[in-house]
């Protein structure tokens, strides 16, 4: 295993470019009482292959989560910034985007395009074949999970109406700021935030590229004019808004022609999820029904915009003052039981830098075994001999406290390559973080992670320097990651 070098954007100048996203008028969301602040959204920019390796762990596949289910073409991983900011990161197959220039370009205006609303597209990369985009990173799932595939309850009919102004918001939006195409809308593209509330996906928001078709291969879902001109348009976003308002009132995946059927035989209660039984008024229902009617119209002209559908769903919303948290049945984890630390832990949660220096020493290089270090099985060279000198000089000056010579050996150690240590990456955090070089501390606590993923120093160095930053919440998720890992030990 050969050592990786991270390649990070400044802190600094990073968290000084955000920008805020703003709240809307009309059907509660951001703002309502007992909600957080909006949250700010890194400000776009591209960033390195090696970078979104670390942060999804070598694009693993534990880490997939793409939001259509399937693992191919197109892979969406969740991963960890050096902010400790998750994100999606959706790589495309080889053959996407042949034209890098034409991918950045449409990144970059899918990216300038913000609203709390949407899942925020946040970067790009373009390295070599490598086509990928950066998103915020949703934590609650999908709206297709929710319908069709819950496990703890079904939908309200409240929080349906919510799904409904939400997305069309985000569609209004997206119309206003030049982006009326959407591709492939449907349930797999809406998914839930931290607070339970619904985002449409910024993915779709990207134009057709060479990755497929612009709608799944299920006909029946597919805009009719689509089928004759192969051609996305306006109106084609609306008939798929409608399939999916088709989904939020039946509960399932129902053919739009089928529906139509129901509707003008007047069966709406055969289209209506059963669970839904009480809980909303005919009026509602009817009207509901209504708009999802006018939205499959065989003719594009006959479908409302997305403004018509905001000014339709706002009266419909009866419960603006839950919390979407609250009708998802989403814990916020605001009772989280109380942590143990380690001694290790501990220290970082006092940032007691003199105190940490004191366990590094004496726990010495045990956490290193199960690395991949297997000399014996090297061909042993002067080189591999100056690269372990290297690391008993630094060994000794972090011993004595000489953290500018420990820091320069331990890279020596570092650069050659051929072992890789989690212990040295730990040791050289915290001779930069007692050298007053916080940012290159979180780089090495974060490649400590990197090659280690289960060990808990490596969380708790990242919370010391994080804390070291002024990033204090941020710290405290790390503290809270190396408990949880400590009290999975044998030992602990």
């Amino acid at each position: 295993m050969s050592c990786l070098c991270l390649k990070v954007a400044h802190l600094t100048s990073q968290s000084q470019s955000r920008v805020q996203l703003g709240g809307e008028e009309g059907g509660g969301g951001g703002g309502r009482d007992g909600q957080a602040e909006p949250e700010e959204v890194p400000a776009f920019r591209e960033y390195s292959l090696e970078s979104l390796k670390v942060a999804t762990n070598g694009f693993n596949t534990d880490f997939i989560v793409s939001e259509s289910g399937e693992k191919a073409p197109n892979c969406v991983y969740k991963g960890r910034l050096e902010q400790n900011r998750w994100i999606a990161v959706k790589r495309f197959p080889k053959a996407a985007w042949p034209d890098p220039k034409g991918f950045a370009d449409e990144a970059w205006k899918v990216g300038q395009v913000r609203h709390e609303r949407l899942v925020n597209l946040i970067g790009y990369c373009s390295e070599g074949d490598e086509r990928l985009l950066v998103a915020e990173y949703m934590p609650h799932d999908t709206l297709a999970k929710h319908l069709f595939h819950w496990e703890l309850q079904p939908m309200q009919w409240g929080m349906r109406l919510r799904v409904a102004l939400y997305i069309a918001q985000a569609l209004d939006h997206c119309a206003n700021n030049g982006l009326r195409l959407y591709h492939d809308l449907n349930a797999y593209r809406v998914l839930f935030d931290q607070d339970g509330d619904p985002r449409l996906s910024c993915f779709g928001l990207m134009k057709n590229s060479r990755d497929g078709k612009s709608y799944s291969t299920n006909l029946a879902y597919t805009p009719p004019e689509y089928l004759r001109t192969g051609r996305v348009t306006p109106e084609s976003v609306i008939y798929s808004y409608g399939t999916v308002l088709l989904d939020l009132l039946s509960g399932k995946r129902i053919p739009p022609s089928h529906a139509l059927d129901l509707i003008r035989g007047k069966n709406m209660l055969l289209l209506m999820d059963s669970y839904l039984d009480g809980q909303f008024t005919n009026d509602d229902g009817t009207e509901l029904v209504r708009l999802a009617s006018r939205c499959l119209q065989f003719e594009p002209r006959e479908r409302p915009n997305a403004k018509m559908l905001v000014t339709a769903l706002t009266p419909l919303q009866r419960r603006t003052e839950i919390p979407s948290y609250t009708m998802m049945g989403i814990s916020r984890g605001d009772s989280a039981p109380a942590l143990t630390f380690s001694p290790l832990g501990e220290a970082c949660s006092r940032n007691d830098l003199t105190a940490v220096h004191e366990i590094l020493v004496k726990t010495g290089y045990k956490d290193d075994e199960g690395t991949d270090n297997e000399l014996s099985f090297q061909v042993w060279t002067k080189q591999m001999q100056d690269m372990l000198n290297s690391r008993k000089r630094g060994d000794m000056a972090f011993r004595e406290k000489d953290f500018r010579v420990a820091i320069d050996c331990y890279s020596q150690f570092v650069d050659v390559g051929t072992m890789v240590s989690p212990t040295v990456f730990a040791r050289r955090s915290l001779a930069y973080l007692l050298s007053d070089q916080a940012e290159a501390a979180l780089r090495d606590a974060m490649q400590a992670q990197y090659v280690h993923p289960e060990w808990p120093t490596a969380f708790y160095m990242q919370a010391a320097a994080l804390s070291k930053l002024g990033m204090e919440t941020d710290a405290k998720d790390m503290l809270k990651e190396g408990a949880a890992l400590d009290s999975r030990r044998p030992n602990s």
